[in-house]
């Protein structure tokens, strides 16, 4: 069995356990000797709906969601038999919306998140079995927030309808530290390893041109497992678990009305799949991923609730040491109904391609 082999690099989406994008993976951590590596992924997301127009008739949102790139890079080095490092780039928090159908009640609104990390671990090996890793994680966030003037009816009083004033901000560039530690259980004559990552909490504050931005990145638990099946096949999983739960993005600006998003649920994503070794150089994988529905309303910036998801990888492996690997993932999207104007969002899925170049020396 060849522990790795197989493509796990399809990329996440925004739609997808709040802002995530990345996962925040650290397996470049355990590839064997010294390694590099490269990988790039894009996504094109489908996500509309119906809801209340400017005339108060039921009007379509068009797709809201825009296709976007995934960038990563890694490389991990043996320093000693049992002590090695590695540094993760990632772009691991995301979004981009835009209600660009004038006629629907938020025509006009769009909102964008950017962001880059670095993580730097150290891990040491304590016996055969066991080992502890750790480290530092730093991450830099920008974005943009549009909102026009929306005008509802008042029922209370039909002649005054409700104004909500129109606002638009863009957030330069904020960043923070949080720290990394885990554990992991291996077994080498199985190619079992079960992995387990901790990420702390990181807060930020973004400057804005018309509201300064404050948030704390939620903390995050990450649980990555594979063992040996049979000859030449491998069994993986993961589980991520994040607590979005009372995550907001502030604007201190009062026009902006306080929060600009915010959950109120944690999110746990599951993954399992199976890899098999064809032969010495090419290997292959297929992995079903899920996030359960919370079933409450969804904001108007990710109305989308859960996702089922499927992924089809292969990786070749060239004489010289280099892999190559690359996958598809589908992903059908959860249906949603907004908060605030009850916007129905169904029918919406997102296709996935990632590309990852490896090198081991």
């Amino acid at each position: 069995t060849t522990a790795g082999a197989v493509l796990l690099a399809t990329t996440s989406l925004a739609a997808a356990g709040g802002l995530d994008r990345s996962g925040q993976s650290i397996n470049a951590l355990f590839e064997a000797g010294n390694h590099v590596e490269l990988s790039f992924g894009s996504v094109s997301p489908s996500v509309s709906g119906t809801g209340v127009g400017s005339a108060g008739l039921s009007t379509p949102t068009g797709n809201i969601a825009g296709s976007y790139t995934q960038v990563g890079a890694a490389h991990k080095g043996q320093l000693t038999e049992n002590t090695s490092v590695a540094i993760i780039f990632d772009q691991p928090f995301g979004a981009d919306v835009n209600y660009e159908v004038a006629g629907y009640i938020l025509g006009g609104s769009a909102a964008s998140v950017t962001s880059t990390g670095v993580t730097l671990l150290g891990r040491q090996q304590l016996n055969e079995n066991f080992s502890v890793h750790g480290g530092l994680r730093y991450v830099s966030a920008k974005g943009e927030y549009v909102r026009p003037e929306v005008t509802t009816p008042n029922p209370d009083d039909p002649a005054n309808p409700n104004v909500t004033p129109g606002y638009s901000s863009t957030y330069s560039s904020g960043s923070g530290t949080g720290f990394v530690i885990g554990g992991a259980y291996e077994r080498k004559d199985i190619a079992l390893r079960l992995a387990v990552t901790y990420s702390g909490e990181i807060d930020l504050a973004l400057p804005g041109s018309a509201g300064n931005l404050t948030t704390t990145l939620p903390e995050s638990f990450n649980i990555d497992f594979q063992t040996g099946i049979a000859a030449d096949t491998l069994l993986l999983a993961s589980v991520r678990h994040v607590n979005w739960n009372g995550f907001s993005l502030d604007d201190d600006n009062p026009l902006a009305g306080g929060s600009i998003l915010d959950y109120d649920d944690d999110v746990t994503t599951y993954s399992i799949g199976v890899g098999r070794r064809f032969s010495d150089q090419f290997s292959g994988s297929f992995t079903i991923g899920y996030e359960a529905a919370t079933d409450v309303p969804a904001g108007n910036l990710g109305p989308t609730d859960g996702y089922i998801s499927y992924s089809i990888g292969g990786a070749y492996t060239l004489e010289n040491g280099v892999k190559i690997s690359g996958g598809v993932r589908y992903v059908d999207l959860g249906d949603a109904v907004t908060e605030g104007f009850g916007s129905n969002f169904a029918g919406n899925s997102a296709v996935g391609l990632g590309l990852k170049v490896g090198y081991t020396f």
